[in-house]
């Protein structure tokens, strides 16, 4: 088996091994429905592979063992997501071929890390996780309070960045979820928070800052998008990259801020990232904001150790 960069031509093998990928948990897999786009951003800060069974370094073949794909976040942190591997080819070292591939491509481009997330339910894929390289690194909820034009916060909300990264640099929070938040540019993806981008949302009216004898707060809008709902009805969310707080107050306040910014934007649903752990999903339900079933795990691959990239 051949581990090569993913062609146009490869879709319909690719989609033959993905397309009931979730079908035990009454859902599909997106690469299928994406794939040609997903595809098409390869380049110096992309790179989507697969593995050929019929070992052709260059062109297509009917029968692929596997997929995933690498992208860089930062100048170090890469992100590796979609990781399938062909039924028929599992244990057999598809997925250890197809991570070291990503990890050395992301070495190359120079990231020192390369994280995932999985799902807490996908025991496969964690363990798999492990088997190739990466280690535990965090774990969050999504905090799902409902749009609300009305929602007053009751702590003052400010837009200070400088504040807000002198709050999150020593919150429970940070430290909880080693410093990630959700990326800016892609989807379902986590990378280190910086200060530029707490400045950039402060600049564009997207950051939130609980300040009242102190700073108690800090949230940020990260994104819209749009989605179908299960009637196949478009929906609009908005997403915000986390949420840390000092106290239940603070939370409360976030979430209403949170709630009327989304109304404001004209949202109609809203998902905020948490981390996991009792105090933060308690101060969530407190607040009366609905919270996700079950946590998502990320994993970790130190990109400088050459026992992790090589195998």
């Amino acid at each position: 088996m051949t581990v090569r960069q993913a062609q146009p031509e490869d879709y319909d093998a690719v989609a033959a091994f993905t397309s009931e990928t979730w079908a035990d948990r009454g859902g599909s897999d997106y690469i299928p429905r994406i794939y040609h786009d997903w595809i098409a951003g390869d380049g110096d800060d992309q790179r989507t592979f697969v593995l050929d069974a019929e070992g052709n370094e260059e062109s297509p073949s009917e029968e692929l063992a596997g997929i995933c794909q690498g992208v860089l976040l930062s100048d170090y942190e890469a992100w590796a997501q979609g990781m399938r591997v062909n039924p028929d080819y599992r244990g057999r070292g598809a997925s250890m071929l197809l991570s070291k591939a990503l990890f050395r491509w992301a070495r190359d481009q120079g990231a020192t890390v390369a994280r995932n997330m999985v799902f807490s339910w996908n025991v496969a894929g964690l363990g798999q996780s492990r088997a190739t390289g990466f280690d535990p690194c965090t774990e969050f909820r999504w905090g799902t309070p409902t749009p609300d034009a009305d929602a007053e916060p009751d702590l003052p909300m400010t837009a200070d960045a400088d504040a807000a990264w002198s709050f999150w640099t020593g919150s429970d929070a940070r430290a909880e979820l080693k410093g990630l938040a959700l990326d800016a540019e892609e989807s379902w993806a986590v990378s280190e928070l910086t200060r530029e981008r707490l400045r950039t949302a402060a600049d564009e009216d997207r950051l939130f800052v609980a300040r009242e004898n102190g700073t108690r707060g800090v949230t940020f809008r990260n994104r819209t998008y749009d989605r179908q709902n299960e009637d196949g009805e478009p929906e609009t969310w908005a997403e915000y990259a986390v949420g840390a707080w000092a106290d239940y107050e603070a939370a409360r306040a976030l979430y209403r801020a949170i709630a009327r910014d989304a109304a404001d934007i004209d949202a109609d649903k809203i998902r905020v990232l948490i981390p996991e752990g009792v105090r933060w999903v308690s101060d969530t339900a407190s607040a009366r904001a609905g919270v996700s079933d079950e946590p998502d795990f990320v994993m970790a691959a130190d990109l400088t150790d050459p026992a992790v990239v090589e195998g």
